[in-house]
């Protein structure tokens, strides 16, 4: 039951069917927009929505499998084929031939999914089609019939084949004779250089200037506006002509006997291609439905077959769309009426979006049971409700006559007669229109009746007594639409659980009324109002504050909850790389010293069997540094333990050798022949060698240095500056693989990134992360170049976007 009667002109759904037609692609659907109606069937709401969501999932992610186009209605085309004698043009089946192929293309659609997909869809093709139906074959006879631009084709039948060659080839010979006696009249000056041959009443004729025409002989069949030329027919090419129109009127006799044939072939399908139409429009009614439901953000929330309205960030669909090509949003409501509180009494501000609220609940309502989705949550709950009853004005009206109450009370009573559980009211502006204290009681008397009855509803008011009565009643509660107090602004939210405030004194103040106006206002008032309305400001300004202070802390737990994830993840990772790390060089260590020993002491002996003879020697030195690239190659991970007395004592027998050997490589240690200044070699470049001698380096020529045991070199500096050793246990322990150099400059950047990128090299880290910050990308660029002369940099690459983005390099290393 709905009241009244233009309740959807009320609501705005007359505005959403308009919509709806005009989303459809043919008046088969758009036949089926005008016969929506709301439906209080729970089985049959639940279908449509689902056939609705089941479009919407085809249309959202595969739109281009599905047909689009050519819902073309043929109904009229039928009923002429279902009359014996009567038969359809070229058109009429062309039109046949299209959407006969839309339907085939919907069905061949749900053949290819698996059969669980689309169930409702799949069950409205199973009862609009039967087994007399066989489209594949009707479209056969089309198609050996009917060509792709709508004509009849040629070899339709032998006979309108052997017509069409004919007409071709009379066409043809007629059209050399004609260019001929033409082109003879251009040359005597009969015929403009720019005329061609034309028709006349189907037949070929020649243009010539009117003063001429007597120089041809032949029939003029008409004349130009000016009379200045005639279209005349050469009496040569006379009977050419004529044979020319007998053939075409063969042709026509055998296309009419053609279609005649192919009318009575589908004469017989008449029924079942019926039932086949009215399942294309259907689907087009439905498609329109899930184009509507994609614009509007629709949702098949969860229902229930019961009285219940909890709906999450619902928003009004006409509002929204408006919004949208406005580039604005909406506000979203989130309102709840339960068996506990089924009547919701809305009080706030005028302008502060009651009436909007109220639309928006019985539109949304209104349009889910005419079977469409609606803009909510999908975690929403919704209701049916058998009865739909409102009293909302279109207008606020400046003047309340007595006509106007005499409306309000009629619909009142209306209400209190017919509302009972399965009911749903709204009312807009409840008891204006007339004295307040009058009106305010007879409303107070309507809602006790109304909340007697079981129904639902909401009411917007301003009244003191209703906010009271409704705070003290059970199934009824008060909402307010929130205001913003400290700055007089509506916020367009609803509130429930409290009453909310008129702020009249508040706005005459924004508007600037005078101030002893408001406060002769507030004496005529009482004291008990004005502390009524000022304590619901106090608790608004409040309210406010603390809201701001818990999104804020909650934007900072969120913030350390996030960095507490990433530090016990990066703790993990790093105890696992380090006991992995160590377990790999313990492995390694031992058995490169292994080899090592053995080789030396091989090589030892061998010098001491050979007498340290010049040319064994060589051979000796040449096997040892093969050795020596060899467990280069290797990669070792020089993490190890420090060396015991045994190995040092080895260590410095091996430099001997390579003393003995004489042959300066990276590492050596050496002296300035001539001098006490005793250095290590860092690289070589041709003849010259990059030396460090304490904290200093420079470049030497390679034969002006002399090569020196590790044991001479530490007794010579063991009173003077020495070189530090590393401790590659305490490095993996203290080194991190991230380096912030936000705040650098580019030089002592640089700085920190060649002592980071040796602390990696020498630990083995496999990926690294340079903080360097976004702005202007000068300090990233530099970074990123200078990390371009490593060699064992892979790559570099900016971060993830949640984690810092272009403002941190990421290392990848060979």
């Amino acid at each position: 039951m709905l009241y009244p009667q233009n309740i959807e002109q009320k609501l705005g759904f007359d505005r959403i069917r308009e919509h709806l037609n005009e989303l459809c692609v043919s008046s088969l659907g758009r036949a089926f927009v005008n016969k929506i109606r709301f439906a209080d069937n729970y089985d049959l709401i639940q279908k449509m929505i689902r056939q609705v969501a089941e479009m919407k999932d085809i249309l959202a992610f595969e739109p281009q499998a599905f047909p689009s186009q050519n819902y073309l209605d043929v109904n009229l085309q039928l009923s002429k084929v279902a009359i014996e004698g009567a038969f359809l043009t070229e058109e009429e089946f062309f039109d046949l031939k299209l959407s006969l192929r839309t339907i085939q293309e919907c069905l061949r659609f749900f053949d290819n999914k698996e059969p669980e997909a689309y169930p409702q869809l799949r069950e409205l093709v199973g009862t609009a089609f039967s087994a007399d139906l066989n489209l594949r074959q009707i479209l056969d006879s089309l198609d050996k019939v009917i060509d792709d631009r709508g004509k009849l084709k040629d070899n339709a039948s032998p006979e309108l084949q052997s017509i069409r060659r004919r007409i071709q080839s009379q066409e043809l010979d007629l059209r050399k004779k004609l260019e001929s006696i033409l082109k003879n009249a251009r040359s005597n000056g009969w015929v403009s250089d720019d005329f061609s041959l034309t028709l006349r009443g189907g037949r070929m004729v020649i243009p010539i200037a009117a003063e001429h025409k007597r120089k041809i002989k032949g029939f003029v069949h008409d004349e130009s506006d000016t009379g200045k030329t005639v279209f005349l027919e050469p009496t040569e090419v006379l009977e050419a002509n004529n044979e020319i129109r007998e053939l075409e009127s063969a042709e026509r006799r055998e296309i009419i006997r053609i279609l005649m044939e192919l009318t009575t072939r589908v004469r017989p399908h008449v029924p079942v291609l019926r039932k086949a139409y009215t399942f294309l429009g259907i689907i087009d009614f439905i498609r329109a439905k899930a184009r509507l439901a994609i614009e509007i953000n629709g949702v098949a929330p969860l229902s229930l077959n019961s009285q219940i309205v909890d709906w999450k960030n619902a928003v009004h669909p006409l509002l929204f769309l408006s919004f949208k090509k406005q580039g604005k949003k909406v506000q979203p409501l989130t309102i709840k009426l339960d068996s506990e509180q089924r009547i919701l009494l809305i009080s706030g501000p005028n302008a502060g979006g009651k009436s909007v609220t109220l639309k928006t609940l019985g539109l949304v309502q209104y349009m889910y049971q005419c079977g469409l989705l609606v803009p909510m949550s999908e975690y929403s709950t919704i209701g049916i409700f058998r009865s739909v009853f409102i009293d909302i004005g279109d207008e606020q009206s400046l003047e309340n006559d007595l006509s106007t109450y005499s409306s309000h009370l009629t619909n009142m009573k209306y209400f209190l007669i017919n509302s009972d559980r399965k009911t749903l009211f709204l009312i807009d502006e409840f008891g204006t229109g007339t004295e307040p204290t009058l009106g305010g009681a007879i409303a107070e008397s309507i809602l006790e009746d109304l909340n007697r009855s079981g129904a639902y509803g909401a009411i917007n008011t301003h009244y003191t007594n209703l906010k009271t009565f409704a705070d003290k009643t059970k199934g009824l509660v008060n909402g307010a639409m929130r205001y913003d107090a400290e700055h007089l602004e509506p916020l367009y939210e609803l509130e429930i659980g409290k009453p909310g405030s008129s702020f009249a004194i508040e706005i005459a103040y924004k508007i600037g009324l005078p101030k002893a106006i408001i406060d002769k206002s507030k004496q005529k008032i009482g004291n008990q109002q004005v502390s009524f309305e000022k304590l619901i400001k106090e608790l608004e300004i409040e309210k406010k504050v603390f809201a701001d202070k818990n999104v804020e802390n909650a934007q900072k737990q969120r913030k350390l909850d996030q960095l507490l994830e990433q530090y016990n993840s990066l703790k993990s990772y790093l105890e696992t790389e380090k006991k992995t790390i160590l377990n790999t060089a313990k492995i390694q260590a031992k058995e490169l010293i292994k080899n090592t020993n053995q080789k030396i002491e091989a090589t030892i002996k061998e010098i001491r069997e050979q007498g340290a003879e010049k040319l064994a020697t060589k051979e000796i030195r040449q096997d040892l540094v093969d050795f020596q690239e060899s467990l280069v190659l290797e990669k070792v991970n020089p993490v190890a333990k420090k060396p015991t007395p045994k190995e040092e004592k080895e260590k410095e027998e091996r430099e001997e050798i390579e003393v003995i050997l004489g042959e300066i490589s990276v590492g050596s240690l050496v002296r300035i022949k001539g001098q006490e200044a005793l250095g290590e070699v860092l690289s070589l470049r041709g003849k010259d060698a990059e030396i460090a001698i304490g904290d200093l380096k420079t470049t030497v020529k390679i034969n002006r240095l002399e090569k020196i045991s590790r044991k001479e070199y530490k007794q010579k500096i063991s009173s003077s500056t020495k070189i530090v050793g590393v401790d590659m246990n305490d490095k993996l322990m203290n080194f991190s693989f991230n380096l912030d150099l936000r705040g650098k400059r580019g030089e002592e950047a640089l700085v920190e990134v060649d002592r980071f990128m040796n602390d990696a090299i020498m630990v083995g880290y496999d990926e690294l992360r340079i903080v360097h910050g976004k702005g202007d990308g000068i300090l990233r660029n530099l970074i990123r170049q200078h990390l371009r002369g490593y060699k064992q940099v892979a790559s570099t690459q900016d971060e993830h976007a949640d984690r810092g983005g272009a403002g941190v390099t990421l290392v990848s290393m060979r």
